[in-house]
């Protein structure tokens, strides 16, 4: 059998080749690329073939297996590949790594004004990652006075973040200069 016989064989039997290429391959789409793909690998068809009805539904098999062996492979390695991606949060953009930077130069200028203990206390927590007692322990004070001295620390960042007054706690008022009668 000759190219120009195998193809008048794939034309005429092209029918049953679609129904066993969709049965192997799941979806109509699939076997109308595999029929495409037979057709063109029809000009590089081997010499005589004794059955060649056989043959060619042995070349869509193969074929119709090559393409799903070949999407498996595909599959595993773009979920491979995907799997070896860091995310987003693991390498930010310039954009976020610059305005992280910026917002840390913000906090340290910040932390310079700050009164010292204030200071030491919120770069033990935040920056050494120490928790409350340790850091309590290094400064020799109480848990309580830690806490109160990073939510001053925390109310000065914020301050000066927003562009807030002076950082400092408001001066209390002696009775007198606060009008009240002292008598």
């Amino acid at each position: 059998m000759t190219q120009g016989g195998l193809r008048a064989i794939f034309l005429a039997e092209r029918t049953q080749f679609r129904r066993l290429l969709i049965a192997r391959t799941g979806s109509a789409d699939e076997a109308e690329e595999v029929l495409q793909e037979l057709w063109l690998k029809l000009d590089h068809a081997a010499g005589p073939v004794a059955e060649p009805v056989g043959y060619l539904f042995r070349m869509a098999a193969n074929l119709a297996t090559d393409r799903r062996r070949s999407a498996t492979r595909r599959e595993a390695r773009e979920a491979d590949w995907a799997g070896a991606q860091p995310d987003a949060q693991a390498h930010p953009g310039m954009e976020r790594a610059m305005l992280a930077r910026e917002r840390l130069a913000e906090v340290e200028s910040a932390l310079t004004t700050m009164p010292p203990r204030v200071s030491t206390a919120f770069r033990l927590y935040r920056f050494e990652e120490l928790p409350q007692k340790q850091v309590a322990e290094r400064m020799g004070i109480s848990v309580s006075r830690v806490e109160q001295l990073l939510h001053d620390a925390y109310r000065r960042l914020h301050l000066a973040a927003t562009g807030g007054g002076d950082p400092r706690p408001p001066r209390r008022l002696s009775k007198k200069e606060d009008g009240r009668d002292v008598g």
